[in-house]
Order: structure tokens, then C-alpha cells, then sequence
């Protein structure tokens, strides 16, 4: 995995958070004991992701900055970023760092973990 794929991978997802796929994009992205860690201290197991995703407003655009790869083995990686994303709805842009743990996996790169820590105060 470089960082190259695993950015496309991300962009692909913040993509569909925008469109409305989210739920379908991160069903099949997601390993099956994989978990999202919020910036509100909530861990959602994969079932809970896509049934929030379903019901979740999109956001209306986002950007992925100071991206950085670091290497825990031969098929794991964790995708490092700032993020920042707005939606009409909500007053300031959400920014948070995000750490995105991908396995390689016989059925191909599947997202195991995801972390947010806001940056915001």
C-alpha cells in the first residue's frame, strides 16, 4: 500500500459523504469487526457506521490536508490527515485529524479502524 492508493480509497469515501452513498461505500469498505472512533468519543461498530450513514445529511465539501502514510507491516498502513468539512446546516467546518487504518486483505484494502480527534476548541 502506498499512500498514493490509500488517498484515492479516502477521497472515494469523503465522495460518497457528499453524495449520499456513504452508507453503501463504507459497507463495503469497512472489515467486518472494523470500527469508527468519532470526535465525540463514540465507537460505532460496522453494522452502526452504514445504519447512521443511511440517515446521516451529506456534507457539501471537504478537503484532505497534510496527508502523511505511516507503514505498520507489509498489508498494514494508516493514512494520516487533517480534515476539514463544511455542510450548510452547520455554522463553522468540522476539522478534526483523522487516522485511517487499511489492511490488505484477500478480498482487497479494507478499512479496520478509523479515528478523529478534533482540532477544534
Amino acid at each position: 500500500m502506498d499512500i498514493e492508493e490509500l488517498l484515492q480509497i479516502e477521497i472515494h469515501g469523503w465522495q460518497s459523504l457528499c453524495d449520499g452513498s456513504g452508507a453503501q461505500v463504507y459497507g463495503d469498505l469497512m472489515t467486518a469487526d472494523g470500527v469508527m472512533i468519532l470526535a465525540n468519543g463514540s465507537v460505532m461498530t460496522r453494522h452502526q457506521v452504514v445504519e447512521t450513514l443511511a440517515a446521516a445529511p451529506v456534507w457539501d465539501d471537504y478537503r484532505i490536508e497534510e496527508p502523511r502514510l505511516i507503514q505498520i507491516g507489509a498489508d498494514a498502513a494508516v493514512l494520516v490527515y487533517r480534515g476539514v468539512a463544511s455542510r450548510t446546516a452547520d455554522a463553522e467546518p468540522f476539522e478534526a485529524m483523522m487516522a485511517s487504518t487499511y489492511l490488505r486483505t484477500a478480498h482487497g484494502v479494507r478499512l479496520a479502524v478509523y479515528q478523529q480527534t478534533s482540532t477544534q476548541h
